[in-house]
C-alpha cells in the first residue's frame, strides 16, 4: 500500500512536527456516548471550525513503518482547555496496514473506505464532530462541561485509536490535531483533497468507468501518484 505515500510525506513536510506536542493516552479514557452526544449551542463552549473557520479532515493509508512507527497522537497548538472561542481546526489521520491485507479489486477501495468511516463512529462526550464529506468539513462542538470535566485531545485521540484498532487490518495510526491559529490550513486542506482524490481515482479505476485515459477528469492524479497507472492497467 504505497498508493499514498509519496503525498503523505508532502502533507507531512508541511506540519512543523518539532512543535507539536506528543500526547499521553496512556491514561486518557473518556466516555463514547454513540448516537447520544447532541451539543446545543446554548451549552458548548466554543466551536473548532465553526461559521468560516477551516474544519480540515484528512486521511492517508500506508503500509510504512518509517511514516507511522507506533500509535502516536499529536497536538499542534492549544489543548481544548485553553480555547476560549471558535477558530480553525484540523484532524489527520495517517494508518498504517499490513502490505497486501487490504486485497485488490473493489475490495480495496471498499476496505479504505471503511477505515475512513470509522469517524463516523467516535463520539466522545462533549465533542461533537459535524462530518460533512462533500466538501471535506469536519468541525467540532466541544461542551464547556466536557471541558470542566477535563476532555482534551489525549482523551479524544484514545477513542479514535482504539475505535481505529476494531479493524483488524489497522497496525498504528498517526493522529495530529492542529488548533495553532497561524497554521496554514488552505495549504493542507489541499493536501487532504490530494488524498481523497487518490481514493476516488482508486474507485474510478475499479469500475471500470473509463479505458481513454486522455479524456479522463482524474488523468492528473494517476500522473502525479506512482502506482495508480499501473494499477489501472492491470485491472482493464
Amino acid at each position: 500500500m504505497k498508493l499514498y505515500d509519496e503525498s503523505i510525506k508532502d502533507l507531512l513536510a508541511g506540519i512543523d512536527m518539532t512543535s507539536a506536542k506528543k500526547l499521553n493516552i496512556v491514561n486518557a479514557n473518556w466516555e463514547d456516548v454513540g448516537d447520544h452526544n447532541l451539543i446545543l449551542r446554548a451549552d458548548m463552549a466554543y466551536e473548532l471550525g465553526g461559521g468560516t473557520c477551516a474544519a480540515v479532515s484528512g486521511m492517508g493509508v500506508t503500509a510504512s513503518k518509517e511514516l507511522v512507527p507506533e500509535d502516536e497522537v499529536y497536538l499542534l497548538g492549544p489543548d481544548l482547555k485553553d480555547i476560549k472561542a471558535d477558530q480553525p481546526y484540523a484532524r489527520i489521520a495517517i494508518v498504517r496496514v499490513a502490505e497486501d491485507s487490504l486485497g485488490d479489486g473493489n475490495a480495496l477501495y471498499n476496505a479504505i473506505r471503511k477505515i475512513e468511516y470509522v469517524r463516523y463512529h467516535i463520539n466522545p462526550q462533549g465533542y461533537m464532530t459535524r462530518i460533512s464529506a462533500s466538501n471535506g468539513r469536519e468541525p467540532v462542538r466541544v461542551s464547556a462541561e466536557a471541558i470542566n470535566n477535563g476532555l482534551g485531545f489525549a482523551q479524544v485521540g484514545k477513542l479514535f485509536l482504539d475505535t481505529y484498532h476494531e479493524n483488524k487490518n489497522i497496525e498504528a495510526v498517526k493522529l495530529i490535531f492542529i488548533t495553532d491559529p497561524d497554521f496554514d490550513y488552505k495549504a493542507l486542506s489541499e493536501q487532504s483533497k490530494h488524498l481523497e482524490d487518490i481514493t476516488g481515482t482508486i474507485d474510478h479505476i475499479f469500475k471500470n468507468v473509463m479505458m481513454d485515459c486522455g479524456s479522463c477528469s482524474l488523468q492528473k492524479i494517476c500522473d502525479e501518484v506512482e502506482g495508480l497507472r499501473d494499477l489501472h492497467f492491470s485491472v482493464h
